[in-house]
């Protein structure tokens, strides 16, 4: 996947309470100041550019030290940042973009109008391979810029600077939902210093957000410290945050409760029974905005979508007993799966046409299995993979085990070390595999999970679509949505959509995570944004 937030899936086994060695945490390391708060990370995948930034490692450090036109309240409300305004056009096809003056980068350069199309066009223009390209797909000019040959510098048709503080935006088609998107990392500006070399840039970013970096020890920690020159809504009410990087959460939990660690958003399975009652630590946990599942490729054998492929499909969404992994290994901080969003997410659904298949029935998933080895016998083992730095491996062995049982089939997990090692694996080439899928929005409308996990325009290396999943029909619907003028509109297409996506199952939905985290006892003020990470810039000591 181009861009995944992954809500980790923190999960515990009766039979395996305790997890041995907990193995590769970065150890604790001493605060300068009483009130920096030290934080769980894993070591980023890319440089800390925002057309790099997305998987949970660089995003929730990239937030902090970006700026963006727009923030995003819990509730998914938007608040200006950067933006004075954002005016469309009769119909939605062109915006009007009007910054606010004043704004300057951590090396005391002005923030201008060519700061932000520059960068969008960076990112979008596929000679320079950023992994957030398919953010910008909406944009004119966007396929120009994908095709071969182009030039690294190329830059996107439809952005026109106006002078500093206004540029204009054409989309290749309406698209009222535009605006929302505009919160998210890759549309964060970045300076003219940054183009001679964006990889050593991401190293040591220059940027424009709440906090500024201060130091990179790779696989070790990352300091963020105050930016005194940040004049947006989110002052920090902390002196900085440290990000101690963890390659499993088992360590950090034991470095929360000893002290030496401030805040764990990721639970790891040894605790998931108990970190609401533990004494040691204060915990929360709230409905959150991840969707996980497991993509299967269309190009897998037995796999495509023709009838023997969707017959595979249904039968092993209904070989998964949802309700019984959430209870026994989630311990109910997971909710069975009831479409392709998350519920905090407007348009999600509990009643679309055809979500029977998202319910356990084991009888009838043997019985599709079965037509579906008429058509072609089933050979070959199941494999579902996943990174193994985070606690996925119990509830992935507990899944292949249903599998097993009910279709009698060979399936097992397939681990990957690292989170980095997982991901470049799903990028470098169309996976053989099935893999787990977890997505947490990066803005509040159903197109960030639809159009980015399922459009045909963000698959081929396009976007995140690894699985390669096509439907024109699909594709359509997306388009009526868009063109809405009321998101009740919309939601009507995008349920339609769905009620597709349920016929095809190009990925099989699990379940929805809450937010969760742990922190020490003097920590006061943690919350969740919408996308279930934590607003840092809140969080204080006492």
């Amino acid at each position: 996947m181009r861009k995944r937030h992954f809500t980790v899936a923190a999960v515990i086994c009766a039979a395996a309470m305790l997890l041995s060695g907990c193995g590769g945490g970065s150890g604790s390391s001493n605060a300068s100041s009483d009130n920096v708060i030290r934080a769980y990370g894993v070591e980023p995948q890319n440089p800390l550019s925002p057309g790099d930034s997305g998987e949970s490692g660089g995003i929730q450090v990239a937030d902090q030290i970006y700026s963006t036109l727009i923030t995003y309240n819990s509730d998914g409300t938007i608040n200006n940042e950067m933006a004075k305004s954002i005016e469309p056009n009769e119909d939605a096809s062109q915006f009007t973009i009007t910054l606010e003056s004043g704004w300057k980068f951590t090396d005391g350069t002005p923030v201008k109008a060519e700061n932000f199309t520059k960068a969008w066009s960076y990112a979008a223009n596929g000679a320079n391979g950023m992994k957030n390209a398919w953010c910008f797909s909406a944009i004119k000019g966007y396929d120009d810029l994908q095709a071969d040959g182009v030039a690294s510098d190329a830059q996107l048709s439809g952005l026109k600077v106006v002078d500093d503080t206004t540029f204009t935006v054409d989309l290749n088609k309406p698209n009222s939902m535009f605006p929302k998107e505009l919160g998210y990392i890759a549309f964060a500006p970045v300076p003219d210093s940054a183009f001679s070399d964006m990889k050593a840039f991401g190293e040591k970013p220059v940027t424009n957000g709440p906090y500024k970096l201060e130091k990179w020890d790779h696989s070790k920690s990352i300091t963020l410290v105050k930016n005194p020159d940040y004049k947006g809504p989110r002052q920090p009410k902390n002196d900085g945050i440290t990000f101690q990087l963890y390659t499993k959460p088992d360590a950090a939990y034991s470095d929360v409760q000893a002290g030496n660690l401030d805040v764990l958003s990721t639970i790891p399975a040894s605790a998931m029974k108990t970190f609401q009652s533990n004494p040691a630590v204060k915990a929360t946990s709230t409905p959150g905005s991840s969707f996980q599942g497991f993509t299967i490729p269309v190009a897998l054998k037995h796999f495509g979508m023709d009838e023997e492929g969707r017959l595979r499909r249904e039968a092993i969404s209904m070989a998964v007993n949802r309700k019984q992994i959430t209870e026994k290994l989630f311990f109910n901080t997971r909710t069975p799966a009831t479409d392709f969003l998350a519920p905090t997410v407007d348009g999600h659904s509990e009643d679309l046409k055809g979500a029977d298949v998202l319910t356990h029935d084991a009888d009838k998933a043997k019985e599709l299995w079965a037509e579906a080895d008429k058509i072609s016998p089933w050979d070959g083992t199941f494999e579902l993979a996943y990174n193994a730095d985070a606690d996925h491996k119990q509830w992935v062995d507990a899944v292949c085990n249903q599998l097993k049982n009910t279709l009698g089939i060979e399936a097992k997990g397939k681990p990957f070390p690292t989170s980095a090692e997982y991901y470049d694996s799903l990028d470098s080439k169309t996976p053989t595999f099935a893999f787990y899928t977890s997505w947490s929005a990066d803005w509040p409308s159903p197109d960030n999970f639809l159009v980015t996990l399922y459009a045909s325009s963000s698959a081929d290396g396009n976007g995140s679509n690894t699985g390669n999943y096509k439907n024109p029909d699909y594709d359509a619907l997306l388009d009526k949505a868009a063109s809405s003028s009321s998101m009740e509109d919309a939601n009507k297409y995008y349920q339609q959509a769905e009620e597709i996506l349920l016929q095809d199952l190009p990925t099989i939905p699990l379940w929805y995570g809450n937010a969760n985290a742990v922190t020490t006892k003097n920590v006061n003020g943690l919350a969740f944004n919408f996308n279930a990470l934590p607003t840092y810039w809140k969080i204080s000591k006492s």
